[in-house]
């Protein structure tokens, strides 16, 4: 008897071990952070002059790209152009101009001439989620890389963006950023 009882033990271990690494691997929601303060509007936060500091990780986490991005944001009602000068560690440049939309439902949608279609974004509490495709230059081609970037507000002068990369499903790298209100 005492063996059924082992691995009826060792079964119900392995069941509840299973259950809290499924558990762990929930990807979070952007309701998650719906009570976190301050909260954000990204309409106050990308109006004026935004410094931002980054780096690109491979999958390893080692970093491959340092850089730096000066970004002069301006509204007009519920339209905003983000216009992003990035200064790479090697002394390239490269420049990005986002239209954002914000809609009636509170959301945004986002273009910019080397995103394919629309970001689509969301705020809740002191988060931005933000979903897109991009044409990403990479030894000498362009390659369709999706980007899911989480950006958080931690006070009204400092936000923290992590972005993943991926491709098919398979993560490629991150992007992580600093950025500072002036």
């Amino acid at each position: 008897m005492k063996p059924l009882i082992t691995i009826k033990r060792a079964a119900l271990g392995l069941l509840l071990a299973t259950g809290f690494f499924l558990g762990g691997c929930a990807a979070p929601q952007l309701a998650d952070y719906a009570a976190e303060k301050p909260v954000l509007d990204m309409r106050q936060y990308f109006n004026g002059t935004v410094d931002a500091y980054g780096v690109f990780t491979n999958r390893s986490g080692k970093v491959l790209k340092r850089f730096t991005v000066v970004m002069k944001c301006s509204w007009v009602g519920d339209t905003g152009t983000l216009d992003e000068d990035f200064t790479n560690s090697d002394g390239t440049k490269e420049r990005r101009v986002w239209t954002l939309k914000r809609m009636p439902d509170g959301k945004y949608v986002g273009t910019a001439s080397d995103v394919i279609g629309q970001a689509l974004g969301e705020e809740a509490g002191n988060t931005f989620r933000w979903s897109y495709t991009l044409m990403l230059p990479v030894d000498g081609k362009t390659v369709e890389v999706q980007f899911d970037d989480w950006m958080y507000l931690m006070s009204d002068k400092v936000m923290l963006n992590r972005a993943e990369m991926s491709k098919f499903g398979i993560k490629l790298g991150e992007v992580t950023l600093s950025f500072v209100k002036r």
